[in-house]
């Protein structure tokens, strides 16, 4: 190293040196300090008000009974959770959700990682094209899409209507049969986030070592041979991560569900999210404390796949630093 890198190499100011310890530089300090708290304080009183606050009062909720309108909470204790329970329309949400997301999971890992594949290769033309293409659905909101599909699975004046009239398929309503609405809105479900699990396999990829396949190309391995003993070993301890946040990621499908179904027909895509909203808003005597007791158990639900994902990034780091040694 030369002398003129070793002279232009930033420093940390020594906290012993006199420079740190001049009551200039700790008033500087705590200024600073201070506008950064200023500005974070917006962001800490919303997420406060509007995440931590209605989770904590949802528990206090779910122990009494309230129709959200007057000042009336009579404590039932965990009536509320024996009345959901025994409910079998939440055990039909609980199905319903379950099937949904064993419908979307896998089409979205295991669909993005071989797109991933193809758009990872530098010998792919317009490759960055294909990825804004793939990505621009995430961006839309995603209750836009919803009223956009109804209208094009209309079955009088849709799209699709219309193509299965000139196949001369007949008139054919996905959304309106309860054996098709809730594989049809999984699949836009699919379509709509797909370019996120996209990315994450992408940002995979991105780390693996270009001289791997560089010295497994000198050897005189080829395509199908550098992917499977080069990429899948090496992209391995990301496929739990990434199935995971996917797997999460289907628990909140409600925007989407309820501006395409609503939960219909017949409660067919009831999933979790609609049978609360369905408790607490929709109903024409809202029950609120109802209504959280199947919030806090679709939470406990919630807080096991979280611990499934932290389990699952301890594997993988253990998995990932087998496949560097």
């Amino acid at each position: 190293m030369t002398s003129s890198a070793v002279i232009d190499a930033p420093t940390r100011p020594d906290p012993t040196s006199a420079a740190v310890t001049r009551p200039g530089y700790r008033k500087r300090l705590r200024r600073r300090n201070l506008w950064i708290y200023a500005f974070l304080l917006p962001t800490i009183v919303l997420y406060g008000l509007y995440t931590l606050y209605p989770i904590v009062a949802s528990y206090w909720y779910s122990l009494v009974e309230w129709n959200g309108f007057n000042d009336d909470q009579t404590f039932v204790g965990i009536s509320n959770f024996q009345a959901v329970v025994s409910d079998p329309l939440f055990w039909s949400a609980v199905r319903i959700t379950v099937v949904f997301m064993l419908i979307v999971a896998p089409l979205r890992v295991f669909g993005a990682f071989f797109i991933a594949i193809l758009l990872n290769s530098p010998r792919l033309p317009f490759s960055g094209f294909f990825r804004t293409a793939f990505f621009l659905p995430v961006v839309t909101t995603t209750a836009i899409v919803g009223v956009v599909m109804r209208f094009v699975f209309d079955p009088a004046n849709g799209p699709t209507a219309a193509v299965a009239r000139f196949l001369g398929l007949g008139p054919i309503d996905l959304l309106g049969d309860s054996g098709t609405a809730l594989a049809t809105a999984a699949v836009v479900y699919v379509w709509k986030f797909f370019g996120i699990t996209m990315i994450y396999w992408l940002a995979a990829l991105q780390t693996i070592p270009r001289d791997l396949y560089e010295a497994a190309r000198i050897d005189g391995a080829r395509g199908f041979q550098i992917f499977r003993y080069i990429t899948l070993p090496m992209l391995l301890p990301f496929l739990l991560i990434i199935s995971v946040l996917t797997i999460e990621d289907c628990f909140h499908a409600f925007d989407l569900m309820q501006t395409m179904t609503a939960g219909g027909p017949f409660y067919s895509t009831e999933i979790i999210e609609i049978y609360i909203y369905r408790w607490a808003f929709a109903a024409t005597i809202p029950q609120l404390g109802f209504a959280s007791a199947a919030a806090v158990l679709f939470g406990v639900l919630v807080l096991i796949v979280v611990a499934l994902q932290l389990w699952g990034m301890s594997v993988s780091r253990r998995m990932r630093k087998g496949v560097d040694s």
